[in-house]
């Protein structure tokens, strides 16, 4: 059975965002437990590198015997190294280290509102900026609506933690700086026409042989804290095939895919629906109260993507 684009596009849409959705309320399920931000990073590394390691190999082997002038790094990333470093870095390191830093710092429930509900306003910026789009006064509708669910849900949530002093306000800066790595790393797909399985693999081949080893300097320099060794072994299992296989693999693949067809704006409009379902997800699972701007904030911000996505022309 033949799959058309838009329907392999729309799949990868629904996979993505019931992924994302998940990874919030999983985060807010197990903030603060035994793994540090970097241990995480590490086991969600790990996790990855056990699939798309060989993956890449094999395909630079087949690259090598088809295209044996194409370029390839380590032997491992069917991309070139500047290519595999940029994406790498903001799309691997940057947002992982930043996000999972942040969760140290602020409530998760601010994650659910500034990672992936800033990514469309950081996304249409960099597009204008770096790849030359224009915005059709349809889509800043549609960003006008989707900022304004996403202030619904979370805005006085922010401000009641700004307002409360302490550390919070790190948090969420980190959580801006993580969500501006990804929207770099989603402008950079677009920009070099990345396939979603090679750009994946990328990503973790810089993350392996850059993060790992650094970690295990820093950590045996007694710089920086590890409690990988003490920490339950479900916990590291679970972050293991939860993070890694799963949030880096699948969801990474599907992303790409719909970076690919739907190009970066729409996109992440798209994806701006998971604040939403992640606090509805919350109120479900963890037993979180039920309030009226989370449902206003999740009709408008669904307004928005309707309004944005539905275009003839493909970005």
């Amino acid at each position: 059975m033949n799959i058309t684009p838009r329907a392999r596009a729309i799949s990868a849409a629904v996979i993505t965002v019931l992924i994302w959705t998940s990874f919030i309320v999983v985060a807010r399920a197990m903030a603060l437990r035994s793994l540090t931000p970097f241990d995480i990073v590490l086991v969600r590394i790990v996790g990855a590198a056990i699939i798309l390691l060989p993956w890449g190999w094999w395909l630079v082997h087949k690259q090598r015997e088809t295209t044996p002038a194409a370029k390839n790094s380590f032997g491992l990333s069917p991309l070139s190294l500047k290519v595999t470093c940029l994406i790498g870095l903001f799309g691997g390191i940057g947002y992982a280290v930043l996000a999972y830093s942040a969760f140290t710092f602020a409530p998760a429930a601010h994650g659910s509102i500034l990672l992936p509900g800033t990514l469309p306003l950081t996304t249409a910026l960099l597009s204008v900026l770096v790849l030359k789009e224009k915005l059709t006064k349809q889509r800043l509708t549609g960003l006008a609506i989707i900022l304004l669910g996403g202030l619904t849900v979370g805005g006085l949530s922010i401000w009641q933690g700004l307002q409360n002093g302490g550390t919070v306000w790190i948090g969420d800066l980190l959580f801006l700086s993580a969500s501006t790595c990804w929207a770099t790393y989603t402008i950079l797909c677009r920009k070099h026409q990345l396939s979603a399985v090679p750009a994946t693999i990328a990503v973790i081949v810089f993350c392996t042989v850059f993060y790992i080893p650094a970690y295990a300097l820093f950590v045996g320099a007694g710089l920086l804290k590890s409690n990988l060794l003490i920490a339950p072994i479900g916990e590291v299992a679970f972050q293991l095939i939860w993070q890694g296989m799963g949030s880096v693999v699948i969801s990474g693949i599907t992303f790409t895919t719909m970076v690919q067809y739907f190009g970066p704006i729409r996109t992440t409009m798209i994806t701006a629906i998971v604040p939403g379902l992640s606090a509805l997800g919350a109120v479900v699972f963890l037993g979180e109260p039920l309030y009226w701007n989370l449902l206003l904030g999740l009709f408008l911000v669904t307004i928005g993507i309707v309004v944005g996505v539905r275009t003839k022309k493909v970005s």
